[in-house]
């Protein structure tokens, strides 16, 4: 059985609804039409900062959908140009239609629901609490996703069950029908039954109520703390296929930022393999002092093999000037990074084409803190600072990273183009290149991964990393990230 036979079965499949359960919550959600709390202001300062995060999070070119839509309070909030919500309330449309005349409502069921259409994000806001079969909604809700597209669900923390239902006997919020409680492995246990997988998370509202100065300090700053954090009152999961529709042997451009890096050239070109449709390596110097651009020449020049080379001047300075000029002028789908330095070898560079060309991840670059290193390989201060910031970097993207500065970086050439183009969201202050990226890669919700590689030490010439200058540089990234990514 093919996989679209194997999903229209899924769709078609026999679904017995509980009709008590299910007019439960039909009944409550009619009622929320024109029923209120006594006392909103906790409910509304939940919606705002669900919207307010959703609206952060979803990248702007996105074509967005909303399962369970409501009043479209949510989607309302979000400046994207395509957004289409969906909800088996008809009263309620009819209000989502009043309020935001720019947005396409649709009745449906989100069990039930088909449509031609494909989005690179659906939300699910809380849904997994009133939803009779949540395996059911997600399996539906995959059909849906174009490529590279991203499940935005949130839920209420388990552990705030009694409090919510306290707000409820005392006019907070409106009184529910029983609902679904997950905790955290029963939530992933029914993505992996799904085919999705955790980009990544974020857990909010440790104060539930707009308390000026404490709501602001907690919430923002002390709610996202290691364990603290356990204790909020929901959570925001991203979440991608567990394996993304592969691509057909994609074209490799093979970036080499190359400064005083003459004595490595020829080894660079014979020892890069041919990948997927084709391979080309794009040299880009500036400022040696060395004769690195002679040597460059040259070896074009001479070469007959079955790459396709190319070499670019560089007029701006820094590595990170150097890798954008590279990725500006790659005609491949796939852009790699290789230092010039060669500590990382050629060799390795099918190992990162692999995982990306089989859709395992978006984002790939390695670390060379698990294998043994050469002695010269790496100087005690760079490791015990690139460990530290891999700590630090964790923390701030909630994706696992060993590795900051392993300059062996892979991405598709479509998300870096769409990485430059929210460039502004950070600033431009990394003139290396590696925060750059990976913040980036963090900001459009693509899936990270690392491969262990083993460092060589150099064999010409000496490291262009000036130590801590960049550790300077980095902190100041992480600072810039921690304001715009963690503690927002």
């Amino acid at each position: 059985m093919s996989v679209q036979e194997k999903q229209s079965h899924k769709n078609n499949r026999p679904f017995a609804p509980d009709s008590r359960v299910d007019g439960a919550w039909k009944d409550y959600f009619q009622q929320s039409v024109h029923v209120r709390a006594r006392f909103p202001i906790g409910v509304d300062h939940l919606r705002h900062d669900i919207a307010a995060k959703l609206s952060r999070t979803i990248p702007n070119d996105a074509r967005v959908l909303e399962l369970g839509c409501g009043d479209g309070s949510v989607i309302g909030k979000l400046d994207n140009a395509v957004r289409h919500g969906i909800d088996f309330i008809p009263e309620i449309l009819d209000v989502a239609r009043v309020k935001h005349p720019e947005i396409t409502f649709e009745y449906g069921d989100v069990l039930t629901y088909q449509t031609q259409e494909r989005y690179d994000a659906i939300i699910c806001d809380r849904l997994v609490h009133s939803i009779p079969d949540i395996q059911r909604m997600l399996e539906n809700a995959v059909n849906y996703l174009a490529p590279g597209g991203r499940v935005y669900l949130t839920c209420f923390s388990y552990m705030w069950e009694v409090a919510l239902r306290l707000a409820e006997k005392t006019g907070f919020k409106v009184p529910t029908p029983d609902g679904n409680w997950f905790t955290e492995s029963d939530l992933r246990n029914l993505f992996e039954l799904v085919g999705l997988e955790v980009v990544t998370f974020d857990d909010r509202m440790l104060v539930p109520a707009p308390i000026p100065v404490l709501e602001s300090l907690v919430n923002r700053y002390v709610g996202k703390l290691p364990l603290i954090r356990r204790f909020s009152l929901y959570r925001l999961y991203v979440l991608r296929k567990r394996v993304e529709t592969k691509e057909n042997n994609p074209v490799v451009s093979v970036i080499v930022p190359a400064r005083n890096e003459a004595g490595n050239i020829e080894n660079i070109i014979a020892r890069t393999p041919m990948m997927g449709g084709g391979t080309e390596l794009i040299f880009v110097e500036g400022g040696s002092k060395d004769d690195t651009a002679g040597a460059i020449e040259k070896a074009l020049k001479n070469y007959q093999g079955p790459l396709k080379l190319a070499f670019h001047k560089q007029t701006g300075k820094g590595k990170a000037d150097a890798v954008r000029l590279g990725f500006d002028k790659a005609h491949g789908q796939m852009l790699m990074i290789l230092d010039a330095d060669m500590t990382v070898p050629p060799e390795e560079l099918p190992k990162f084409f692999d995982v990306m060309a089989d859709g395992i991840t978006d984002y790939v670059h390695g670390t060379r803190l698990v294998y043994p290193m050469e002695s010269e390989a790496m100087r005690f201060l760079n490791k015990l600072g690139n460990v530290a910031f891999s700590k630090l970097l964790t923390f701030l993207v909630n994706q696992p990273i060993k590795d900051t500065l392993c300059g062996t970086k892979v991405l598709w050439t479509k998300d870096y183009q769409r990485l430059a183009h929210n460039r502004h969201y950070f600033g431009d202050f990394d003139l290396f290149g590696d925060f750059d990226l990976i913040f980036g890669a963090a900001k459009l919700n693509l899936k990270i991964l690392e491969i262990p590689i083993r460092y060589r030490d150099r064999t010409y010439g000496t490291t262009n990393m000036p130590r801590f200058t960049y550790g300077w540089l980095l902190l100041r990234m992480s600072l810039v990230a921690a304001r715009k990514l963690k503690f927002v």
